[in-house]
Order: structure tokens, then C-alpha cells, then sequence
């Protein structure tokens, strides 16, 4: 497959020649959905939790004597019966994590790559340098590229751009992420993939291993 690429004008400056393994094949949903299932449920911290009767503060105390009141006996203030006391079967902390094989999680990345190439949604950029970390500058550029008002993922093969980190910092449908550990869901979780030509060989790279 061949993309053209543009500079930051939206001009066609060059052509890259694309490996068709990894930006060509058949999608496949399968894998895509295992691998951000498991990406999210990775992502989530698992810290919920509730007390138990035995957790809750106080209640050591019998309330009162066991026979001779005329109501219901009681061990504990802190009965979930109580208010204020402990939750039965509440959430308990606890991990999340599912595991795919680095087999699957290859296969995914390059169902998703080969899906937006195939959409129209991968554009290949010449250089993603800009001249001062200003956001209007980094606006500008998306204009010129008829992607502005568009969810955007940026993937660039440098992990220090700082300009570029600084000029998107402040637009909420863009974001910037290092190609070399690109994920599934970051590849997904947007309309339109921006992808230096630098990055595109590091994609290869990595996805043909």
C-alpha cells in the first residue's frame, strides 16, 4: 500500500511505500476486541472497597443484655442490620488483569493500522516539527489538514517532541503518543491516525518482529 505524504501545509511532498503485513492485511474484530478488553480492564485500579462488620469502628460493647428487654437481641452496634454498621458482600479490592499473548496483542495493532489505511483515516506526515510549542500554530496545521474538528491520535517517533507535547496539552480530541508503544486502544480511540513518516518505518519495525 502506498500513502502519500504531506507536510504540515497539507502539500504532497513525498510517497511512502507501505508493508502491506502490517498496513494491508484483513482486519480482524476478534482480536481487536480482545486486546482492548484487556487494555481497559488493565487500565482499571481495583481499589473499591467496603468494611465488613469486623472492620467498621466500634461495637465491642454488648448494646444490652441478651434476655429481659422485650426486643430483639443484639451482639454489636456495628451489625449490618444497624446503621452504621458493616456492609454484607460489599466490593473488596482486587486486581483486573487479563493477559493476551504478545501473538494476539501484534495482530490487533495491526488489524487496527490496516483498518484506518484501508478508511482513509491514516495520513502520513512529512515532519511533525513545529516552530514554538504555541497551541494556535499546532490548530493551524490541523486546519490545513481538514482534521480540526476531528478525534485525533498522533503517533510520533521521538518520545522528547516537546514543542508538540506542549502545543497539545490544551486540545481536548488530541492525543500524543509514542509509536513505539502505541496500544490497541490508543490506535482505536480515534477518527483520524497522524503518523510521521519516521514513525511509520518504527511501526513496521516493531509489527513484523
Amino acid at each position: 500500500m502506498e500513502f502519500d505524504i504531506i507536510n504540515l501545509s497539507g502539500q504532497k511532498v513525498n510517497s511512502f511505500k507501505a508493508d502491506d503485513s502490517v498496513f494491508g492485511i484483513e482486519p480482524n474484530i476478534s482480536a481487536v476486541r480482545q486486546a482492548v478488553l484487556s487494555e481497559m480492564a488493565n487500565m482499571r485500579q481495583g481499589t473499591h472497597s467496603s468494611k465488613n462488620r469486623a472492620k467498621v469502628n466500634g461495637g465491642g460493647k454488648k448494646p444490652w443484655k441478651q434476655k429481659g428487654r422485650g426486643v430483639a437481641r443484639a451482639g454489636t452496634i456495628r451489625s449490618p442490620l444497624w446503621r452504621g454498621g458493616g456492609t454484607v458482600f460489599g466490593p473488596e479490592p482486587h486486581k483486573y488483569q487479563k493477559k493476551v499473548s504478545r501473538k494476539l496483542s501484534r495482530l490487533a495493532r495491526i488489524s487496527v493500522l490496516s483498518s484506518k489505511a484501508a478508511e482513509g483515516n491514516l495520513r502520513v506526515i512529512d515532519e511533525l516539527e513545529l516552530k514554538s510549542h504555541k497551541t494556535t500554530e499546532l490548530l493551524d496545521a490541523l486546519k490545513m489538514l481538514d482534521v480540526s474538528e476531528k478525534k485525533i491520535t498522533i503517533l510520533t517517533a521521538r518520545d522528547d517532541n516537546k514543542d508538540l507535547e506542549l502545543a497539545a496539552r490544551n486540545l481536548s480530541n488530541l492525543q500524543i503518543v509514542p509509536a513505539r508503544v502505541a496500544s490497541t486502544y490508543e490506535l482505536i480511540n480515534c477518527e483520524v491516525l497522524i503518523v510521521d513518516k519516521d514513525a511509520m518505518v518504527l511501526l513496521t519495525d516493531i509489527l513484523n518482529r
